[in-house]
């Protein structure tokens, strides 16, 4: 059980933490560019804020208000610990129940170190939310709420009743969206960070549960232990 232990420990460095360092340095170069020779994209894409700031209504406000804090990180986190818990407790499958963690520590550590590298600029827009420290590029609720939900829907395409997968991965991956709209609507991010968060978060997930697949997939091949009782019988020394 331990040598198990230990090649799901390599194989997550390989096949989850490295390509997900890999996309660290895509989304920074991204970031980068928008504020050299892409700059004219956060130029045009200030005139989405605009747009939705000079459409705002009290509704909309206490709406959108609701939904950020979908992804707000006490609130991702909370769910996260929760329910990986109960994946834990009902299948005793250790990297199932790290697919949700996984997901959310990786984007979490490419949006710090983009955020901190770019250092981009929020929308010029009166905003609704108290600004974080963090700089606007890429969206960190957007990265949180993408990475834990889309992880939820895949692990929900192993629930047997289709009406309750299928409701579950629809209500999963509309948590996203949500998120993106509503820190676009509050002047909190332009589009490029909340695209960019979103694939963060997304690959994220898809790494993690690409992860939990090929460590499955090793298990079913890798013969069961035997029991030590009946590997004594079989012993020339025993009794």
């Amino acid at each position: 059980m331990d040598r198990i232990h230990r090649q799901d420990g390599v194989d997550l460095l390989t096949r989850t933490v490295a390509p997900g360092v890999a996309l660290g340095g895509i989304i920074i170069g991204f970031g980068l560019a928008l504020k050299g020779p892409l700059d004219g994209i956060s130029h045009a894409e200030e005139a989405v804020n605009k747009d939705l700031a000079a459409d705002r209504t009290g509704t909309w406000n206490t709406i959108t208000a609701v939904w950020s804090q979908i992804g707000n990180t006490a609130g991702v986190i909370a769910v996260c610990i929760v329910v990986s818990s109960l994946l834990l407790w009902r299948t005793r499958d250790l990297p199932l129940a790290l697919v949700a963690p996984v997901a959310i520590a990786m984007q979490g550590l490419n949006f710090l170190i983009a955020a901190k590298v770019v250092d981009r600029d929020r929308p010029q827009v009166e905003k609704l939310d108290a600004s974080p420290p963090t700089a606007s590029y890429p969206s960190g609720h957007e990265g949180a709420s993408t990475g834990l939900y889309f992880a939820f829907a895949l692990l929900a395409l192993r629930i047997e009743r289709a009406w309750l997968r299928w409701t579950t991965v629809i209500l999963c991956l509309a948590m996203p969206l949500l998120v993106g709209f509503s820190r676009l609507y509050r002047g909190m991010h332009h589009v490029t960070d909340v695209s960019a968060g979103m694939i963060n978060g997304a690959i994220c997930a898809l790494l993690a549960y690409g992860w939990y697949r090929h460590c499955a997939s090793r298990r079913r091949r890798s013969p069961a232990p035997e029991p030590a009782a009946a590997t004594r019988r079989r012993s020339p020394h025993h009794g």
